[in-house]
């Protein structure tokens, strides 16, 4: 590994080692056998991490290249099929340590968040979508930046202009965005009184307004044509500017239109290390001080 991405690998290991031991409740069950589980729970989800960091969408790429170049870090690694069965029992346990991660950047406590819903294409042949274990969550939508319509979902995203990721869902394409933001923000327990909510027009509803109002919220977005001009109008193309940003990195550099899922635990749990992933990236680039922007990956993804 080079040395930025082996000093984030040093500092992860540490940090998630210790958040697991501290919150034994947030590591998958599993049966007392007498022995335990390699490799061990904090290298499983550093590996994850790497794997997105450096690009891999192929887990049995990825096995091959950490037996041949990882083993100083991971002495043991189990074969691609054990690989794959322990990630995929670990989706929550990769959303608490996010979240943790998160709550620990200097940036998660901005005023200002951005939210934008991402397709998040799951199959394209009929076939496909008939026998699919994701049939009856993912849907058919319609995806603007590519004037089509796909068969899957779509990632709702809050974050921070930083590109921090405070709060995400995984959602049927056809999903109300203003429920789901709504329903993220409030599960999340992340609200707080002076918030401003930057969404474009999507977003527009007077009920969802007032119930982000309630809850200390301001939601700024651009006016309709039917409506008044809105306050704070004239700052909204930049930020829009950056939640594409953000976006493009997910989709660009940590592959998350590659993800390559079939059941909803291996589309959650993928969605969630790509996730995961950007905020290690940040949270490592802001605890360093690093002159870097926060949300850059260019050093860690070779």
């Amino acid at each position: 590994m080079n040395p930025a991405l082996d000093t984030l690998v040093t500092a992860l290991y540490v940090r998630i080692d210790d958040l697991l031991a501290e919150n034994p409740h947030w590591v998958p069950r599993r049966p007392a056998v007498g022995f335990a589980s390699k490799p061990a729970d904090a290298e499983l989800v550093t590996l994850a991490v790497v794997s997105a960091l450096l690009g891999y969408d192929n887990e049995s790429l990825f096995v091959r290249f950490a037996r041949a170049h990882l083993r100083s870090w991971f002495p043991y690694l189990a074969n691609r099929d054990g690989y794959n069965k322990r990630l995929r029992r670990s989706g929550e346990m990769i959303a608490r340590v996010r979240e943790r991660l998160a709550r620990e950047c200097e940036s998660w406590h901005d005023d200002v968040w951005l939210v934008d819903p991402a397709p998040i294409e799951c199959g394209t042949s009929r076939e496909t979508q008939k026998r699919s274990g994701l049939a009856g969550w993912a849907q058919y939508g319609w995806c603007a930046s590519h004037s089509r319509y796909f068969w899957g979902l779509r990632l709702h995203l809050v974050a921070t202009p930083s590109g921090l990721p405070v709060a995400f869902a995984l959602a049927g394409a056809k999903a109300d965005e203003r429920e789901v933001c709504a329903a993220m923000i409030d599960a999340a327990g992340i609200a707080r009184p002076g918030q401003t909510l930057i969404a474009d027009n999507r977003y527009r509803r007077a009920a969802f307004e007032a119930q982000l109002n309630t809850s200390g919220i301001t939601l700024l977005r651009p006016a309709t044509r039917s409506e008044a001009p809105r306050p704070g109008a004239r700052f909204l193309r930049p930020f829009r500017q950056i939640i594409e940003s953000i976006n493009h990195t997910l989709k660009g550099q940590l592959s998350l239109e590659r993800h390559k899922g079939r059941t909803r635990s291996g589309v959650a749990v993928r969605i969630a290390t790509r996730l995961l992933a950007l905020t290690a990236a940040i949270w490592h680039n802001e605890t360093h001080r690093h002159t870097r922007p926060a949300r850059s990956l260019t050093a860690y993804d070779h």
